[in-house]
């Protein structure tokens, strides 16, 4: 029998009942329990227990958006890569790379078939990134399962791990991104609302640079950066509404509607919990206090507008003084449709400096059509070489930093970090606060468990918790089951109401992206 004051890890096997405890009382530390252990968190699904298992979401429930991802979002990305290559391979003429072209196509289209025919996953080939072994000692001890009996979230890493093998395994595609087209292309729609912030960051810049004497009091000083803060903020956070994987039929207006400033007033009232003024107080205290090394990390989600918008943050903080370092980090392989790579930081930048060829050049799709891009104004040209002028020396600079690590494309949960990822884990315990940013991020930070959703925040990020070391902020809007840290009765109410779930048992509410959440842990408390 376990009490109040025991920590429990669960290992889930899928093979008949069998099940694993660890007990482990609240008087140990994380590290020390999770050190001995990192091994076998490796390979299990780590999950906080208090009193009873708290089950992770299958793409077996039918009532969950896991199922829905995988019958319909999966099957539809994958022939968007198989489509992407081809019209790659159709542009080559050397012909060792046409035929390692086509093999790859092959291997797709067999990872389509075997999803959509609910075939056993595989183990991955070895493509030396150092994580495969990790992925295949997990897939043994779920017990080879098929794709709709599989945790979601293992399942879909696993998807695009498998996806990066191909072609990290191939000799001429080694470092294509299937995906790098739509992100640009995302991005290009994404014109006015990129055009208006580059415009209020300019003059935003100068402002916080002027630092001229007004006739406001500390007080009022320090509410009005608060306000302005929280604006930010609110940009950085409504900017994953272009999630490449979960809205992938978008038109160019649709994603108009999604962003631009009065947008972002409208949605507002829908972040159901919000600890913006906390983190604020945080990072304002940090300046405060005189460090002269105060740095703030950020664990990237999207490329494309939402980059620009997590970069607008981080010029932001710098030229505030809210923080003298802004470290990124983005992933080491294409991931989920739109997330960061490295590469996308340095196309950003191209797009910036080439501002009038890319917005003026027909795409593709304009092509098609027969439209002519807007030429942009003299002043767009120069709002745009500007901002270049601005991020390239924060870069140059060593302000804003790039950090991959091969840690956030691993097929398990953030709640393993302090165990096998230490030194990562050590590093984050220096900033001053760690924003993690999308949908996917806090899946993985609440183990994408099926916590009851008044459960907090802080508890449900288990060892990231308080007493970590790490401050943790998770800016989402909800695409996803998994929800936690609201006010009793806020789930109920957000079900009844149109196309939220009602009693289908589905959190429907929780998958359009309509909703928000600004979720704080002070772990070094």
């Amino acid at each position: 029998m376990l009490d109040d004051n025991t920590w429990c890890f669960d290992q889930f096997n899928i093979l008949p009942t069998r099940q694993l405890f660890f007990g482990i009382h609240r008087s140990q530390s994380w590290n020390s329990i999770l050190r001995p252990v990192s091994d076998i968190c490796l390979c299990f699904h780590v999950i906080y227990r208090a009193h009873c298992d708290i089950a992770l979401y299958q793409t077996s429930d039918k009532t969950s958006f896991a199922y829905i991802s995988a019958r319909d979002r999966w099957p539809v990305i994958l022939t968007g890569a198989i489509d992407d290559l081809h019209k790659a391979i159709g542009k080559t003429e050397d012909s060792e790379k046409l035929a390692e072209g086509k093999s790859i196509v092959s291997e797709l289209a067999k990872l389509k078939y075997e999803l959509q025919h609910d075939r056993q996953l595989t183990p991955l080939a070895d493509d030396g990134q150092g994580d495969i072994e990790g992925y295949n000692k997990e897939l043994e001890q779920l017990g080879n399962p098929k794709w709709f009996e599989v945790p979601w979230l293992f399942s879909e890493c696993y998807l695009y791990r498998r996806m990066a093998t191909l072609f990290k395994l191939s000799k001429h595609w080694k470092n294509y991104d299937v995906f790098n087209k739509q992100k640009m292309s995302t991005f290009r729609s994404s014109r006015p609302a990129v055009l208006e912030l580059a415009s209020r960051y300019n003059e935003l810049t100068k402002q916080l640079s002027s630092k001229s004497s007004t006739s406001q009091s500390e007080e009022e000083r320090i509410a009005a950066e608060k306000v302005l803060f929280t604006e930010m903020c609110e940009i950085c956070l409504w900017g994953n509404a272009t999630d490449l994987s979960l809205l992938t039929n978008l038109t160019y207006e649709d994603i108009q509607k999604l962003q631009g400033s009065k947008a972002r007033k409208a949605a507002e009232k829908n972040i159901i919990a919000n600890d913006f003024d906390a983190a604020f107080e945080i990072l304002k205290s940090a300046q405060q206090s005189g460090v002269k090394e105060r740095r703030v990390d950020i664990v990237l989600d999207n490329a494309g507008f939402e980059l620009f918008v997590d970069v607008i943050l981080a010029g932001y903080l710098l030229q505030a003084g809210l923080a003298t370092t802004v470290v990124l980090h983005p992933k080491n392989i294409p991931w989920f449709v739109s997330d960061v790579v490295p590469k996308d930081f340095s196309d950003l930048l191209t797009v910036l400096v080439n501002a009038k060829h890319f917005y003026e050049s027909p795409s593709e799709d304009d092509e098609a059509k027969g439209v002519t891009p807007a030429k942009l104004s003299d002043q767009e040209s120069s709002d745009m070489q500007e901002l270049f002028q601005n991020w390239s020396s924060l870069y140059a600079e060593g302000k804003i930093v790039l950090r991959p690590n091969k840690f956030w494309t691993e097929g398990g949960s953030y709640w393993r970090l302090p165990g096998t990822a230490e030194s990562l884990f050590g590093d984050l315990k220096e900033s001053e606060l760690v924003i993690f940013k999308g949908d996917l991020n806090y899946r993985k930070l609440t183990g994408d468990a099926a916590w009851d959703p008044t459960t907090p925040f802080t508890q449900a990020i288990g060892p990231l918790g308080p007493g970590s070391g790490m401050r943790t902020l998770a800016l989402r809007t909800c695409k996803a089951d998994v929800v936690v840290g609201l006010k009793q009765g806020e789930d109920e109410r957000l079900r009844e109401m149109e196309g939220g779930g009602g009693d289908s048992g589905a959190r429907k509410w929780a998958w359009s992206g309509k909703w928000a959440v600004v979720q704080l842990c002070d772990g070094k408390k």
